[in-house]
């Protein structure tokens, strides 16, 4: 079992002198890619509903104002949200390439990513940089996740998810992971 994990950490290791990795910021922007697609869409509606608001109120159409008022506050409360599910979901992103990084491929370590259609795209990120992509998307595809199961699964099966505490602090307050290694560094050392 400990050379076979020493192994897998050496085939990641020659994979991952041949991968260039990319710097944090561009791994942050492609993990939450879909997210700030609608972040800009929230902004783009919240400015929308503030114009309508302003309208509303120099027209002294008070129903008009509270309606445009919620339409605002749901866009704006929503750009917030968005903005805290892309940082979890970079942890996870941080989480899953050290995991893979140190067991290579692994279905456990795969299907905990599984859930939403962010996290799977946090893992295959991380799996891409890795070199390991194919074998996550083929898990993926096996366990019958489809390109367009966009709602996550738990949203599905627990209606009430919205008044569960593990949804709150796996969505938009994940803890701040700190990466076992740095692979850019990684890559420079072994390539000298």
């Amino acid at each position: 079992m400990y050379l076979k994990a020493n192994f897998a950490i050496l085939e990641q290791i020659l994979r991952t002198v041949y991968i260039k990795q990319p710097s944090q910021f561009k791994s942050y922007i492609r993990v939450g890619r879909l997210l700030y697609y609608a972040l800009i869409l929230f902004m783009i509606e919240a400015w929308f509903y503030w114009i309508k608001i302003v309208n509303a109120y120099y027209e002294s159409s008070t129903p008009w104002v509270l309606f445009w008022i919620w339409s605002f506050m749901f866009s704006f409360i929503h750009i917030f949200l968005v903005l805290a599910d892309g940082w979890s979901r970079f942890q996870n992103y941080k989480r899953a390439k050290d995991q893979f990084f140190i067991h290579g491929f692994n279905k456990k370590i795969a299907n905990t990513y599984i859930g939403s259609k962010c996290q799977r795209m946090a893992a295959e990120v991380a799996a891409e940089e890795l070199g390991i992509v194919q074998e996550v998307k083929a898990y993926y595809i096996q366990a019958g996740v489809k390109w367009y199961h966009y709602v996550p699964y738990f949203m599905i099966k627990e209606p009430l998810f919205l008044i569960k505490k593990k949804f709150w602090s796996r969505t938009f307050l994940e803890k701040h992971y700190i990466p076992k290694f740095d692979y850019n560094q990684l890559q420079l050392e072994l390539k000298s």
